[in-house]
């Protein structure tokens, strides 16, 4: 068995969802050890394992575990039909009523959001980093639900290991964009140690733009990536260190078959 993190919010009947941690797959090295990143250089056949081991406690077809080629946007794909890995769609959300497929999104600091309707059945799952979230691809994942016949107040959406706001250190440009949006977003950021320097806190802007769609509950787990390197893979630790790449979380959600 896989080690997995849930949350009670999304413990709903015929639903299965799973946040996975680095541990209990086959890579190695930097990759230690349940790298589930397509988009990495490990080894093409440990990710295949990694990601087979994971299909499975989700109790779905390998070839329907899904995920999209990633690129920090707030586009969103409708899931019909499982894709092949060379075919993924360009993308940083999924949603589908259709069983036996999960939707997986890969992450590494950003934040990993999965989202159920326990009366209709939809499901959903974003990529929501910064740039994701600043651009609204959270609202683009609720609305998506709602055109497969969700209702918003029936929505649960948890958010899973994130970069928490005392490991993510940006710069003046960086709050600038977001004072330049909504001056009300000084209070997610505080000052860093490095002079003219701030510290964003991402699960908190995450949960607040979540917050304003209204939907019925929403959960952060609460958990850092950079800070458990036994758990959780972090691409900002690696960059600090100067390490060459680094594996890949995967969280994902299916309608059971």
């Amino acid at each position: 068995m896989l080690p997995i993190i849930t949350s009670e919010i999304l413990t709903i009947p015929g639903i299965s969802h799973a946040f996975f941690t680095r541990q209990g797959g086959v890579s190695s090295g930097l990759y230690a050890s349940l790298n589930g990143g397509q988009g990495s250089s490990d080894d093409s056949d440990s990710v295949r394992q990694n990601r087979q081991l994971m299909a499975t406690a989700l109790s779905v077809m390998p070839e329907n575990f899904l995920s999209c080629y990633q690129i920090h946007s707030a586009n969103i794909v409708t899931v019909l039909t499982p894709w092949r890995a060379s075919d993924r769609p360009r993308a940083d959300g999924m949603v589908t009523r259709q069983p036996g497929l999960a939707l997986a999104i890969g992450t590494a600091d950003c934040g990993p959001v999965l989202f159920a309707d326990n009366n209709s059945g939809v499901i959903g799952a974003c990529h929501a980093g910064w740039k994701g979230a600043f651009s609204g691809i959270l609202e683009a994942t609720i609305s998506g639900m709602e055109a497969l016949g969700a209702h918003r107040k029936n929505i649960s959406a948890v958010l899973g290991p994130t970069i928490s706001q005392n490991a993510y250190e940006v710069g003046p440009e960086f709050v600038e964009r977001f004072m330049d949006r909504d001056p009300t977003y000084h209070r997610f950021f505080v000052p860093s140690e490095k002079d003219g320097f701030s510290m964003f806190n991402l699960p908190s802007y995450i949960g607040y733009r979540v917050s304003m769609t209204e939907i019925g509950n929403f959960k952060n787990l609460g958990l850092c990536t950079y800070g458990n390197e036994q758990q959780f893979f972090s691409y900002r630790r690696t960059t600090h260190r100067k390490e060459d790449d680094y594996g890949r979380l995967i969280a994902a959600i299916a309608i059971k078959d």
